[in-house]
């Protein structure tokens, strides 16, 4: 993603991220594929509209409710799929019905219940791992509550994303985010 999102003078949006759509060559590095509803944008445009959606549970909410696209969009489903890694659920699980989803389920779990929602499989019955797992596990996930309107609204002014949009349209993407207090 980071390559996608800054190796090169245009900025690559996926749209679609997903387990199905990164694959493991035989050294077990992972490369993205499937490009069909990516978008290139440029340093002063990070944001686009559009009316091809990608797929239920890994798209971000303002891409979903609104066609917004950006590389936070991106992050969002990538979120996604390390909270799925983790849990072994789908977005699309039959657990999650109503305000209930994969999202909320994890982040409602921190930090105290963390295990409760980490994949019985990853367990050992070694006390010393499950510590290690435990952390690990706070680490990773908690590291995407932590992205707050003030940390999106900082990434957008380093971006110049204020530039090419006025400060109401920034605020309601900003609020579009929003979800709980915590963003992706």
């Amino acid at each position: 993603m980071e390559y996608l999102h800054e190796g090169h003078s245009f900025v690559v949006v996926h749209c679609d991220l997903k387990p199905s759509n990164i694959l493991l060559d035989g050294d077990m590095v992972a490369r993205v594929s499937d490009f069909g509803i990516s978008k290139l944008m440029t340093a002063d445009k990070l944001i686009a509209q559009t009316k091809t959606l990608g797929t239920i549970g890994y798209m971000a909410p303002e891409y979903g409710s609104e066609g917004l696209v950006s590389t936070m969009g991106d992050v969002y489903s990538y979120g996604i799929m390390l909270m799925e890694t983790f849990t072994r659920k789908k977005p699309m699980d039959d657990l999650f019905v109503g305000e209930l989803s994969l999202k909320r389920w994890v982040f409602e779990s921190l930090p105290d219940r963390v295990m409760d929602v980490v994949d019985a499989n990853l367990f050992s019955r070694d006390k010393e791992f499950i510590t290690v797992l435990r952390e690990t596990c706070l680490k990773v996930l908690g590291m995407m509550k932590v992205a707050t309107v003030d940390g999106i609204h900082d990434f957008l002014k380093k971006r110049k994303v204020v530039e090419c949009c006025t400060s109401q349209q920034v605020g309601e993407i900003l609020n579009s985010m929003v979800l709980d207090d915590a963003i992706i």
